[in-house]
């Protein structure tokens, strides 16, 4: 390319485009063959980094352009030392004890589980203490709930077995005379 047909901007060349390939619309074509540039100027170089301040405009007047990047793919470390999940104690509190209260704490331990494949340790340091907290109150409850109920059922069969003896002390069947 001849410098003295570059573009400029100010007096200053503006930076060399990258030689990377060039960034696809939706409909596979780089968007200067789809939309031919008619303000007479050469069309943006998609992937090209525009100059600070400077606003890049489409072939269109009016018409800005979105440059694409290419996604980051980040791994993740597990932890080394994976704090506790408390899953199965989940699981068990919330079917025999308090189906809410065990429903919370199932989903921090899995939200737990997944803190410690990604290696998120703080988060997972909380949502392990937060499943162990409502795993025991769940188990607290849980105790409560069954002394409770079989305090009550005893009571129904005391209540039962008096009301029959009174019934048989009282009320006799007359034989006649």
């Amino acid at each position: 390319m001849d410098p003295k047909n570059s573009p400029t901007e100010g007096g200053q060349p503006l930076l060399p485009l990258q030689q990377d390939p060039p960034e696809y619309s939706s409909h596979g074509f780089p968007p200067s063959q789809i939309y031919p540039s008619t303000s007479g100027r050469p069309a943006q170089q998609y992937g090209a980094p525009a100059a600070p301040g400077r606003h890049i405009q489409g072939s269109y007047p009016g018409q800005t352009v979105v440059t694409v990047r290419r996604p980051v793919n980040v791994s993740f470390t597990p932890l080394t030392n994976p704090l506790p999940d408390y899953l199965c104690y989940s699981i068990f509190t919330m079917l025999c004890c308090c189906l809410p209260l065990g429903s919370a704490a199932l989903v921090y331990s899995i939200t737990t589980r997944d803190a410690n494949t990604f290696g998120h340790q703080p988060i997972a340091r909380r949502n392990s203490r937060m499943a162990r907290i409502l795993n025991h109150v769940n188990v607290a409850v849980g105790i409560l709930f069954w002394m409770i109920t079989v305090t009550y059922v005893i009571l129904v069969f005391i209540a039962i077995a008096n009301t029959r003896d009174y019934y048989n002390r009282n009320y006799r069947p007359y034989n006649g005379p």
